[in-house]
């Protein structure tokens, strides 16, 4: 074998497996179809596609993958680090109504289980309350208040080095062990990728360690398939095979081998890959169940636009505080910083409730009525600096399915349906009305994501689910401690594993599983 454990994908789930599997002594391969990024290789601005957006076919080898389907439009990461390269550094652990999910096998107090693992992710990811204050929080306290839950406001623990601003100092993390950091300069830029060096990014802790305990971290490689080398269940070790993400030609197809396989490639990769393995033969055994209980967290996405530079809403981390309107809702404001105007291009003016038929009549309407609000809209230079876009988050439970089909050339597609007895919602009224209070708050314009309003589409920057732990395969797809049903040594590690949405920011809550799925790999024998 090649190694003992290849982990595929090197976001939160595989970052930590990597860490913890060179821990125990193993030979460990990360493989990953991103890119390596500097902090200096970062885009200066969302216009710099190339190095913002990825859609390696086209060229575009960034950072922000964004997927298009029926029932909900998905923004995630790419790039060695996976999601952590463009999330927003929040790190809150889930909602009560989680970890009481029915879909949990039963028999175990689940939020004490994972509290160890909650702890040990904090320390390593650098968990720190905000230390500071904003325009953005400002508003947010008073958005609050007008919805009588004041108490609820509270500032985000970050993943940020919160030191000295622009100042480098040595590793304040781990002892000496970690690379330099940098103090936050609270440009707002956390999403569109910190060049600055204060983020604390998996390259910084996880993967960091990992690779100076001997782990291989191999960019550019996307995982096409997985077979057992042997025995059918996978007892013998797998092949691997990759080829270069986006080549049109020259793929570059390599194989790799390994005793066991961890995949972490995030909800959406996973699903697509074991999908790909179970229609092609590659791994028949996989559970019925892949594929189902695909969560968004419940989310929606608005945005408001001030209308002068009175305020500064992007001098800040990009979400740095948070309330709850009810105990099942979770608003957060969010900045892309100054140099974030593309993405001004997913917005529109506000729609409210409606349906694939009557969003884009309202939306029609609202152009009609409101041309000079149309017009300023679309005009995207200055939109960032001035916008606080607002993230809804629920606990509820409602759901979407992944379906597969294979293509003619071997490559899988997805389609979604929506859950039949849980749909996902298309609108939440509690985000509407807090981007219609921040607009009349501030003169400012109200916008929806222009998905929502053209097609109904809601977004998500956390997809979750798809192969969620069960008790068994007949209601899961992996178990209690990340275990493929069906097959020895292969593991499933990153978000799809999640059994119900948390209802906040889901990393944490990922990072805090991988730790307890590793904590019963036994270590390497002598």
């Amino acid at each position: 074998m090649d190694f003992d454990w290849i982990v595929v994908g090197s976001g939160f789930g595989g970052s930590v497996s990597a860490l913890r599997l060179a821990e125990k002594g193993y030979r460990v391969a990360v493989l990953e179809c991103g890119r390596r990024f500097r902090d200096e290789d970062f885009a200066a601005s969302t216009w710099n596609l190339r190095r913002f957006l990825w859609a390696p076919a086209l060229g575009l080898r960034g950072i922000l993958r964004m997927s298009v389907f029926r029932d909900v439009f998905i923004a995630s990461g790419s790039g060695v680090g996976g999601g952590s390269l463009v999330y927003a550094n929040t790190l809150y652990r889930a909602k009560p109504a989680f970890f009481a999910h029915p879909q949990w096998p039963a028999g175990e107090d689940w939020s004490a289980a994972l509290e160890p693992h909650y702890a040990t992710a904090e320390r390593m990811l650098g968990s720190t309350p905000v230390p500071h204050d904003s325009d953005g929080q400002k508003l947010l306290r008073e958005l609050a208040g007008e919805l009588g839950v004041p108490q609820s406001f509270v500032r985000t623990s970050c993943a940020v080095y919160f030191g000295k601003p622009g100042d480098t100092v040595p590793d304040p993390f781990f002892g000496g062990e970690g690379p330099e950091r940098t103090g936050c300069i609270r440009c707002g830029a956390c999403m569109v990728g910190c060049r600055v060096g204060a983020k604390n990014t998996l390259v910084k802790n996880y993967l960091w360690l990992a690779e100076r305990r001997g782990a291989a971290v191999i960019a550019d490689r996307e995982v096409t398939d997985i077979r057992p080398a042997g025995a059918a269940d996978g007892s013998d070790g797998y092949v691997v095979e990759t080829a270069r993400p986006g080549a049109w030609l020259r793929r570059d197809r390599r194989t790799f081998t390994a005793k066991g396989v961890v995949v972490s490639a995030g909800a959406l990769g996973t699903n697509r890959l074991l999908a790909g393995c179970k229609l092609r033969g590659s791994l028949p055994a996989l559970s019925p169940r892949l594929g189902h209980l695909v969560r968004t967290n419940s989310e929606s996405l608005l945005a408001v636009t001030l209308p002068d530079d009175r305020l500064a809403p992007w001098n800040d981390v990009a979400i740095s505080a948070s309330i709850h309107p009810d105990p099942d809702t979770h608003i957060e404001f969010v900045t892309y910083g100054k140099h974030g105007d593309f993405m001004s291009s997913l917005t529109t003016l506000l729609v409210g409730r409606g349906t694939r038929l009557t969003r884009p009549l309202r939306l029609a309407g609202a152009v009609l009525r409101h041309p000079i609000r149309f017009l300023r809209k679309a005009w995207p230079f200055g939109w960032s600096r001035r916008t606080l876009i607002i993230l809804v988050m629920q606990s509820l439970d409602n759901a979407l399915r992944f379906r597969a089909r294979l293509g003619p050339f071997g490559g899988v597609s997805l389609t979604t349906e929506q859950d039949e007895g849980k749909p996902n919602p298309t609108y939440i009224a509690a985000g509407n009305r807090a981007a219609l209070w921040l607009a009349k708050r501030t003169g400012g314009l109200a916008q929806s994501m222009v998905l929502e309003a053209l097609a109904n589409i809601p977004s998500t920057a956390h997809i979750l689910g798809g192969a969620a732990i069960g008790r068994d395969a007949s209601t899961g797809v992996v178990d209690a401690r990340n275990r493929v049903f069906g097959y020895e040594n292969l593991l499933v590690c990153d978000g799809s594993t999640l059994p119900a949405n948390p209802g906040v920011n889901p990393s944490l809550t990922i990072t805090a599983i991988a730790e307890h799925a590793m904590s019963h790999v036994a270590a390497k024998a002598s």
